[in-house]
């Protein structure tokens, strides 16, 4: 199997895990970078209050979204891209716990994806003093990025997956997973089913 995955980021407007206001997507095909994507998104109600700190944090006000994409409205377009990848982000529960909870506060029903943590499959490979992703993207060769925009983000952890792939000479994210004694994590649901056989 060949070196396939979706890279995703999301920032947020609040502490809330259901206010996505922008996210990023990066599509790998055998270890190569073959398409990109990203938009704002106008959070869901309720959970769509910017707080200053996730402002300073990535720079996008409340007038920025104003005419974007609602998430029910951008919710197709981002499982269209994504398919049925797995999804790679550096940390990756933050960002798999935002899909999930910004679709159940829609009334939607997010697919039930598998993901691999960049942070984890880092501290595995490179040896480095911080592990933050401006860092770790930077061992696999990939700096100078605009950190907390969520297109760059996305980038730089479909960098560091993609790097560590070659380093450890897995020839897709399962195995690199295995390489690294790590796993590539199941959908809540899917874990659930398991579980209850």
């Amino acid at each position: 199997m060949p070196l396939d995955f979706t890279a995703i980021d999301f920032e947020t407007a609040n502490s809330s895990p259901a206010s996505a206001c922008s996210v990023g997507l990066v599509r790998v095909r055998d270890g190569r970078v073959v398409a990109t994507a990203g938009w704002l998104i106008r959070p869901p109600a309720g959970h769509d209050e910017f707080q200053e700190w996730n402002i300073r944090i990535h720079g996008i006000r409340p007038q920025d979204v104003a005419q974007a994409a609602t998430w029910t409205e951008q919710f197709d377009r981002l499982c269209a891209f994504a398919g049925a990848d797995v999804l790679v982000a550096h940390n990756a529960g933050f960002d798999l716990k935002v899909l999930r909870t910004a679709s159940e506060v829609t009334d939607l029903e997010c697919p039930p994806y598998r993901s691999l943590c960049s942070l984890q499959v880092a501290r595995k490979v490179y040896d480095l003093e911080s592990y933050r992703l401006p860092m770790a993207a930077a061992a696999a060769g990939f700096a100078e990025f605009s950190h907390h925009d969520a297109l760059a983000d996305a980038r730089a952890c479909a960098e560091i997956v993609i790097d560590s792939a070659r380093r450890m000479g897995a020839a897709d994210v399962h195995a690199l997973a295995t390489a690294l004694s790590l796993r590539v994590t199941d959908a809540p649901a899917a874990a659930a089913q398991a579980r209850a056989a």
